[in-house]
């Protein structure tokens, strides 16, 4: 589209359009910048680390006392996870309504990336026995980080055309993975060989959990550097951000009777709360599918971790094509039946067998970067323009404000029959209900109700 500007209509120069290119390649870096902080600090070293903390300072009955509260030491992590999915939940809103209201979103984003990622980088303090100290800075590093996503993806539509959006996305995706391996090679090369570099064992994971705050606010420099603000849409761009953001919760409530007019963007957010919650769930709990289940040891579940994050990015990539081809909808069912297909195959898996999980891993990480990139994608087209950022602060709460759902599922199934192999195959009614809903979503009719262009290939 190559004669028009993004949502004007109005001619647009080819400085215009190398100035979008330019800002779609600093859109990429904040995948690159904060994606470590996901699979680094959240996926790997903190957990367990965490834990060894909070259980050094438990008392004999192996209890810690936050706010006076009996809590197991083995459940802090997940508890304060838990906090910071709900602050995350509450602030999103405010947030959001924030940035439309004043037009202000790139120092939003800056603030909560550096605030996500100083406390990150923080964590390096973590010895002994300062479980609430970590337990401070994961909450704030992580409603950070959730806040910071979804004002980080409400720039989509703004910087790119309705015919692109597919392949930016999966860019975007395809960046993250690729720094989340290079940065993971990194750290378990020091975990791995911290003698001979003469640290300890806990002294190399807290060089790994810094660094990652470090790689994040150094890289977040350059979209914050290339991305630019645009004004307000129905407001003033001069509105007052204490008067904006008091009116968080009630631009919350407000956005959502917005969306009732919007039935189908809803219809679609219903299908993404069900398959994502899947695929949230399968990545937080192969590593216990495997290691429970399947015997499997440490290292064989972390070269799976490496193996899918490399392949996510490729696959982001070669979902994108795809979409160019046969649309982004079909292209996200085509990956929630191989989704499905991929999660029943791991039932049968024989235990102590590595090649068999690392085919696993190919499976996961062939469809998990494409299918959310695409799913991004797919919803910046739904969203009335002027409300980027609230509507993707209802978007990021289908991702992480219901995760919870997906969790309990496979620990009920667990529960009632003793099996790993019975609880990740549960998993598979996510997949086929999200498939399901999904496949109904008159999309060509939800953009045009949206009152946005409808793309070529959709």
């Amino acid at each position: 589209m190559q004669g028009t500007q993004i949502g004007t209509g109005s001619p647009e120069t080819a400085a215009g359009k190398a100035g979008r290119h330019r800002e779609q390649r600093g859109w990429y870096f904040y995948d690159w910048a904060v994606s470590v902080y996901s699979t680094s600090v959240l996926s790997v070293f903190l957990g367990p680390y965490l834990t060894a903390v909070a259980k050094a300072a438990a008392d004999a009955e192996g209890f810690v006392h936050p706010l006076g509260i009996p809590v197991r030491a083995g459940s802090f992590f997940a508890y304060a996870v838990s906090a910071s999915l709900l602050l995350s939940v509450l602030a999103m809103p405010a947030a959001g309504a924030l940035a439309d209201r004043t037009g202000r979103k790139k120092p939003l984003l800056g603030g909560c990336a550096y605030t996500g990622a100083a406390a990150t980088t923080a964590m390096f303090f973590l010895g002994g026995d300062r479980y609430l100290l970590g337990g401070a800075l994961l909450i704030i590093a992580n409603v950070s980080f959730v806040v910071a996503m979804m004002l980080y993806n409400s720039f989509l539509p703004q910087i790119a055309e309705p015919d692109e959006r597919d392949a930016v996305s999966s860019r975007g995706w395809a960046f993250g993975y690729v720094a989340s391996a290079l940065v993971l090679i990194a750290d378990l090369a020091l975990y791995a060989g911290h003698d001979a570099v003469g640290v300890s064992e806990g002294t190399a994971v807290r060089i790994c959990l810094a660094t990652a705050g470090l790689w994040w606010g150094a890289f977040a420099l350059i979209p914050l550097r290339r991305l630019r603000d645009r004004p307000a849409a129905g407001a003033t761009r001069g509105t007052a951000d204490g008067a904006a953001l008091g009116q968080g919760l009630r631009q919350l409530r407000a956005t959502l009777r917005d969306m009732r007019r919007h039935p189908l963007t809803l219809s679609f957010l219903l299908a993404f709360l069900v398959y994502n919650d899947g695929i949230q769930t399968v990545i937080t709990q192969a590593s216990i599918f495997g290691s429970e289940e399947l015997r499997l040891d440490q290292t064989t579940l972390i070269v799976s971790i490496l193996l899918v994050q490399v392949l996510a990015a490729a696959g982001a990539l070669l979902m994108g094509r795809l979409a160019r081809t046969y649309g982004a909808q079909r292209t996200v069912l085509g990956s929630l039946v191989a989704w499905t297909l991929t999660i029943a195959a791991g039932y049968f898996l024989p235990a102590r067998a590595p090649v068999w999980f690392f085919a696993l891993a190919v499976g996961i990480g062939l469809v998990l970067g494409g299918s959310q990139a695409l799913s991004r994608s797919l919803f910046s087209h739904l969203i009335p323009r002027g409300k980027e950022a609230e509507y993707f602060s209802a978007y990021e709460m289908s991702d992480r404000g219901v995760s919870w759902l997906g969790p309990l599922v496979f620990g009920v199934a667990y529960q009632l029959t003793g099996s790993y192999r019975d609880a990740i195959v549960s998993l598979v009614a996510f997949f086929a209900i999200g498939f399901v809903l999904l496949a109904r979503v008159p999309v060509r009719r939800a953009i045009a109700a949206a009152g946005n262009p409808v793309p070529d290939r959709i």
